[in-house]
């Protein structure tokens, strides 16, 4: 099928309302026009580059911690969420109470993604995995209760109160094991040439109009775009923050979801979704580079410490996965005494690389300020 002829779906009358059937995607897809290809093209070298780097790059496990942290909390701010990136890597104790609902869905994002990753040793992208991620994702959170782990069994809708002032209406329930069943054969499917990064952006575009789930599908469907590169191979680590550019264009974001089910705008929707992956590969490529530049001038600067040099070693190595972090943690984790713990602090401070962030006289968050900087400036 030509990405320009798709016929997206239709819709189908039910009692007081219509529900928007969407057509299967598991078969051939061809293109005509030409800035397809050319997009295809950088963003599958841009993306080639950034898995370069989370292969090469020593302890690479360390930096993709905060790569998972930046999906999570953008990925969870396009659902409402108001969690910064410094308060996601805060512990719950210092998050303010009307913000830790905010906190903890964060919190379920990144160990479902990182449980997800986990699971991908053992068993495919499949409808399995991705009820399993979503039980993880609904923990103890809003929408706990609406069948966490389970495709839905009744209507949902998108937008407005009700069905009927809703702005979109997914497909009836009863249709949902089959086209989801489309969706998995559509992963996994040799007997079709399309590329891989075509086959995720139409995977996306369908998950989300399929909506499975009750609650968390925006969530579980840009979940879906890792899982499916590293699955695949295209990525060795979850290295890709896709939904930072999806935040920043919200509006066109939804409004290409949008033109494919009321115009089958196929075409414009997989050009804006190659540009994400191009634009946040590029950027990523661009933080790894960084990050070893800061790297290697940390790691200069610590060897000025003498014999406590080790032990400033084993703080930065902390600092990498959660660059905000108390005294009392990195006490914890590299085994050394309140005495040790508090010099280490005061020599980090006075090489610019520990800056206090409370101003508090108890309870203190230490910041590595400069590597914390990559994954919140407005480059990222």
């Amino acid at each position: 099928m030509q990405l320009e002829t798709f016929k997206a779906g239709n819709w189908q009358p039910r009692y007081q309302y219509k529900s928007f059937e969407p057509a299967p995607v598991n078969h051939d897809w061809t293109w005509e026009d030409p800035r397809i290809s050319v997009c295809l093209e950088s963003a599958t070298h841009a993306l080639g580059e950034l898995n370069a780097f989370s292969r090469v790059v020593p302890d690479v496990d360390l930096f993709i911690r905060m790569h998972i942290v930046k999906e999570a909390q953008t990925s969870s701010r396009i659902e409402g969420t108001q969690t910064s990136m410094n308060e996601a890597l805060m512990p719950e104790s210092y998050i303010a109470p009307e913000k830790r609902n905010d906190w903890r869905e964060v919190q379920n994002y990144i160990a479902a993604l990182n449980t997800a990753i986990e699971r991908l040793a053992s068993l495919p992208l499949s409808n399995r995995l991705l009820k399993e991620t979503h039980a993880i994702l609904m923990r103890g959170v809003r929408g706990e209760k609406k069948h966490p782990g389970e495709f839905r069994v009744s209507q949902n809708w998108i937008g407005g109160s009700s069905l009927a002032n809703a702005a979109f209406i997914p497909p009836y329930h009863t249709g949902i094991p089959d086209l989801m069943g489309d969706l998995e054969q559509f992963w996994h499917n040799d007997a079709i040439s399309v590329p891989h990064l075509i086959r995720v952006a139409i995977s996306h575009y369908q998950f989300e109009t399929i909506h499975p789930f009750l609650d968390g599908n925006g969530r579980i469907g840009r979940l879906l775009i890792p899982l499916y590169l590293v699955n695949h191979g295209l990525l060795a680590r979850p290295s890709l923050y896709i939904s930072d550019f999806f935040e920043r264009n919200r509006a066109n974001y939804y409004n290409a979801l949008t033109l494919v089910r009321e115009n089958d705008d196929l075409i414009h929707w997989v050009r804006f979704f190659l540009r994400g992956v191009w634009e946040t590969a590029t950027k990523g490529s661009e933080v790894f580079h960084r990050i070893l530049l800061l790297r290697a001038e940390a790691e200069n600067k610590i060897q000025t410490l003498g014999r406590r040099a080790a032990s400033a070693h084993a703080a930065l190595d902390v600092l990498y996965r959660n660059p905000l972090v108390s005294a009392r943690e990195l006490e914890q984790k590299l085994g050394v005494s309140h005495a040790t713990m508090h010099q280490l602090i005061k020599d980090l401070m006075r090489l610019d690389i520990l800056v206090e962030t409370t101003g508090q006289a108890r309870d203190r968050l230490y910041s590595f300020g400069r590597y914390l900087d990559l994954f919140t400036e407005g480059m990222v």
